[in-house]
């Protein structure tokens, strides 16, 4: 049997390439437009330089850490996203994981497995939630998050609706049934694995996201959800405001990336913000998360917990992130990958991998503790982020 154990996050990606149907495989490439953020994402963490040490290197590197008042045990938090028809086990297999690791979760409201299962998997769950429908079907799910033991909110709001990808989107259907699969057979059958692992949970991938459902109702399906995003006005910052009064827990308010958008944030009462672009599905063209994060973090001044989201995909870029002024990072596609190549043990394998390299920056650089890094740390180049707003 070949070895299932990957050595990076970029095997890790060809792996589910070769195991996943395509349309799901390019659901989860997602992406908008022309694509220009999606890859900058990834590609300006290859414009920064390390300053490495040859000699005094630390014995040992300290990386654990505590975000939104939860212990993790480095500096790395798993980002929710949606419908996880990549594997069987879904949502439950990276909380299982993530728990492993010592790693808290963001659980998205679209998720395909209810916040019940996955916090009795990984107790440090944080709930994602849209501004969607209205005010009390939105206190309703947080209701819900609440009594299911959420230990903090995640108020996402860098998502806009994409009209076209240049590569084409994927079909992805409503529902699963007989003509879904008459239709999608040919693509499927060309990935026997990832059949057998639905044949042996005897279930058809779901598209239902239950923690969407509010007052006992069945779960929507996932368009039926989105429809309601859609139809529902775009927050204010008073809107933001009186949700955050709605919860009191740690709340982040995700896809900042502007000083001044991070100042209302703080005016919000947010405990958190997550400087992200949606992984390049929200406005393409937008800069990469890691070229705006020292402007985000010089306006939150320390008022406020900061994290980063977008193109992590090995641990030198974790430091390099912490470095211009994250506390962690978060990690989608990456643990995607993982659970597409092998399920729970697969996400067990990206966080291993970031761990490792990590450890091994620190070390490289000269740093004892992720607690000692600073800008001089990275070599920036003079373009590197747009001016600041």
């Amino acid at each position: 049997m070949a070895n299932a154990w990957f050595e990076s996050v970029e095997l890790a990606q060809r792996r589910a390439k070769r195991r996943l149907p395509k349309s799901v495989y390019m659901a989860l490439i997602a992406g908008a437009d022309r694509g220009v953020t999606l890859a900058d994402n990834v590609a300006a963490f290859g414009e920064l330089r390390l300053r490495p040490v040859t000699a005094g290197q630390p014995a040992t590197r300290e990386m654990s850490t505590v975000v939104m008042g939860q212990a993790v045990s480095m500096p790395v938090l798993i980002s929710p996203t949606g419908v996880q028809a990549v594997h069987p086990d879904g949502e439950v297999a990276v909380a299982r994981a993530a728990a492993a690791r010592g790693v808290a979760m963001g659980l998205s409201s679209f998720a395909s497995k209810p916040i019940e299962d996955v916090i009795a998997a990984n107790p440090q769950t944080f709930f994602q939630i849209y501004w969607a429908g209205d005010r009390d079907s939105i206190v309703a799910r947080m209701e819900r998050a609440r009594s299911a033991g959420a230990v903090g909110m995640i108020l996402t709001l860098d998502w806009s609706f994409v009209h076209s990808r240049d590569w084409g989107s994927p079909k992805i259907p409503e529902a699963i049934g007989f003509e879904t699969v008459r239709e999608h057979a040919l693509e499927s059958a060309a990935r026997p694995r990832w059949l057998l692992d639905w044949a042996r949970a005897r279930r058809l991938p779901g598209l239902t996201v239950p923690n969407f459902a509010v007052g006992g109702q069945p779960a929507p399906g996932f368009f039926d959800a989105y429809g309601v995003w859609m139809q529902t006005p775009p927050p204010t910052w008073d809107d933001i405001a009186w949700l955050r009064a709605q919860w009191d827990g740690p709340f982040m308010v995700k896809g900042i990336g502007r000083a001044d958008e991070a100042r209302r944030a703080v005016d919000a009462g947010a405990s958190a913000i997550s400087v992200s672009n949606h992984g390049g599905n929200n406005l393409d063209a937008a800069p990469a998360a890691i070229r705006v994060l020292p402007e985000v973090a010089a306006a939150a001044g320390g008022d406020i917990e900061v994290v980063m989201d977008g193109g992590i995909r090995r641990g030198s870029d974790v430091v390099m992130a912490l470095a211009l002024g994250a506390k962690a990072v978060m990690i989608g596609r990456a643990y995607l990958w993982g659970l597409a190549a092998n399920g729970q043990a697969g996400v067990e394998n990206v966080l291993d991998i970031l761990r490792m390299g990590i450890d091994s920056t620190l070390r490289g650089i000269g740093k004892s503790s992720i607690n000692d890094l600073s800008p001089d740390d990275v070599v920036v180049p003079n373009d590197f982020s747009p001016p600041p707003r």
